[in-house]
């Protein structure tokens, strides 16, 4: 199964947030790339949602 993979930018504007809350879901452990090109990290979009729902769910719970 060939899952495609995007961009921290595509990520972000598909979980409508910015690029540097991607990186700060992947320092917080949230989220794993699934891949790079050259020295992008590339992600599943499943992933990214994922980490979007965990994120705010974590937050609720304060």
């Amino acid at each position: 199964m060939n899952i495609p993979l995007i961009t921290a930018e595509l990520a972000a504007a598909e979980a409508g947030v910015s690029p540097a809350t991607i990186r700060k879901w992947v320092q917080r452990g949230h989220l794993r790339p699934a891949g790079a090109q050259g020295r992008r990290q590339l992600y599943r979009l499943e992933d990214v949602f994922a980490a979007e729902r965990a994120t705010y769910r974590a937050r609720a719970g304060r």
